[in-house]
């Protein structure tokens, strides 16, 4: 699963990065301060790409809901919703069948860009979160610049408002060892399936390919970080809550 993420990065390096403008030029101030910890049900607003407009970066809230409701039932749907993970994930193997999901996968896809995501690690009966991220690049390591992540995702209108999910999918290797309770995993986009993913060309097939493919683990780097991130009475958006944490007792 994904419920919580980071987003550091400045709008103007996510419009050189995904050479998109921001859809609405009043809000860079807001979507400039960063987000080191957005917890996903907050149901915030983030950046998306989407598949109907690729050439804009759009506010979205985070928590998919039903295209027939309304803005003024949202607050009340993600409240019942939240028994079901809020709208926040949805299982890449539901994508074509779900009642809400079947209306969006063909047509309205997105990227979420992220500078990093959250997962918890279970050991001896205790979660221990532990960042995911991109490794940053160098000369001798990388031919890529990029340093945030693209998760793959899907979105709906409801009048003026714009709610996506992020699409989950089986664990690799990696995540596996991470996420070992719920065995799950963002689908995290290579670089050359970003455009791809927001194509109008693309058939079913080649949809659910892109969604059992995993991300090249060799890219990521991981570690714990404070359980700060799990107390909802603690403002965990802060710098220091990417930092690296020790745990004596952790087995990883």
């Amino acid at each position: 699963m994904c419920f919580h993420t980071s987003q550091i990065q400045t709008v103007k390096k996510l419009e050189k990065r995904y050479n998109a403008d921001l859809s609405d030029e009043s809000q860079r101030e807001l979507f400039d301060i960063p987000r080191y910890h957005i917890n996903g049900f907050s149901h915030s607003q983030l950046l998306i790409i989407p598949q109907e407009k690729p050439s804009v970066l759009a506010a979205a809230t985070w928590g998919i809901a039903p295209e027939h409701k309304t803005v003024s039932e949202l607050k009340a749907y993600y409240k019942e919703a939240v028994k079901f993970g809020g709208g926040l994930n949805a299982r890449a193997e539901k994508a074509f069948s779900h009642f809400i999901y079947k209306q969006s996968i063909l047509g309205k896809r997105c990227l979420i860009p992220v500078t990093a995501f959250f997962e918890p690690h279970e050991f001896k009966g205790k979660k221990y979160p532990f960042v995911i991220k991109r490794k940053t690049p160098t000369a001798t390591t990388a031919t890529t610049t990029a340093t945030n992540l693209s998760l793959a995702g899907f979105y709906t209108r409801i009048q003026n408002v714009v709610t996506f999910t992020i699409l989950t999918q089986d664990a690799s290797p990696l995540f596996v060892k991470i996420h070992n309770k719920k065995k799950r995993q963002p689908v995290i986009l290579s670089d050359q399936q970003e455009k791809q993913w927001l194509s109008n060309e693309l058939q079913q097939s080649e949809i659910e390919a892109i969604l059992k493919n995993h991300f090249d683990e060799d890219q990521l780097e991981y570690y714990p970080v404070s359980k700060d991130l799990f107390h909802p009475k603690v403002n965990s958006d802060v710098e220091t809550i990417l930092e690296r944490k020790t745990y004596p007792n952790l087995s990883f």
